[in-house]
């Protein structure tokens, strides 16, 4: 799967523009008052204004294998790097990959993971450029399988990695998305409380472009 935009709301869009597209450097394409669209590699990142409380959400951009500890210096200078028993670069040795967390001005817990068996290396200087697509979005359920049943059933997707219980990870290393109970399980790596934000997303699969709407949490095609 190749996440080709994913469109996620705020109330603070002002600052969030201000984020993405100073301290992280992203190109804007288009902005009105209502929404900003940013590039980063094969992918779009829409933020759109929502005047109501908007809850938090995770998502992920891969960037170049071996380029973990690279990208950590760049961000260091931007946020302030999520730790986990003071380490900095969390390590994935099932999903041989690595990974750096931070979060935004809404507290979107953003992940950038290097993921070797993709063997994307680049010799490149890390930069903003370095972002090579959205490769991950969550959504926290109480019912995982019957997130899954819809996504097997009517995009064809399977399990990378685990199950019905707590944690599952369906679809490929260029798009994922994240399943959590959220009655028993939060947010890696600060296990804070995972809430079933709204979201669209733009998808292409086996050459087949797809829209999805997971929205009062319910997951739908569109």
């Amino acid at each position: 799967m190749e996440i080709q935009e994913l469109t996620i709301f705020t109330n603070q869009l002002v600052g969030q523009r201000q984020f993405y597209s100073k301290v992280l450097e992203l190109n804007i394409l288009n902005e009105s008052k209502n929404f900003v669209l940013f590039n980063l590699g094969s992918s779009n990142l829409k933020l759109v204004k929502r005047k109501k409380i908007t809850t938090p959400y995770h998502f992920a951009f891969n960037i170049p294998a071996g380029k973990e500890k690279d990208a950590l210096e760049w961000l260091k200078k931007r946020v302030e790097i999520l730790k986990i028993n003071g380490n900095e670069i969390q390590d994935f040795d099932s999903w041989n990959a690595k990974a750096v967390y931070f979060y935004d001005l809404d507290n979107n817990i953003v992940e950038l993971i290097a993921r070797k068996n993709l063997k994307n290396q680049s010799t490149e200087e890390f930069d903003q450029k370095s972002f090579l697509e959205i490769s991950e979005i969550g959504i926290p359920t109480t019912n995982i399988e019957k997130e899954f049943d819809f996504l097997n059933t009517k995009l064809g997707l399977s399990i990378y990695d685990g199950g019905f219980n707590d944690f599952c990870a369906i679809g490929t290393e260029t798009g994922l998305f994240i399943l959590i109970n959220k009655n028993v399980k939060g947010w890696y790596p600060m296990n804070y409380r995972a809430y079933s934000s709204d979201f669209k997303l733009k998808v292409i699969i086996k050459k087949e472009t797809y829209e999805i709407e997971y929205i009062n949490e319910q997951i739908k095609t569109v």
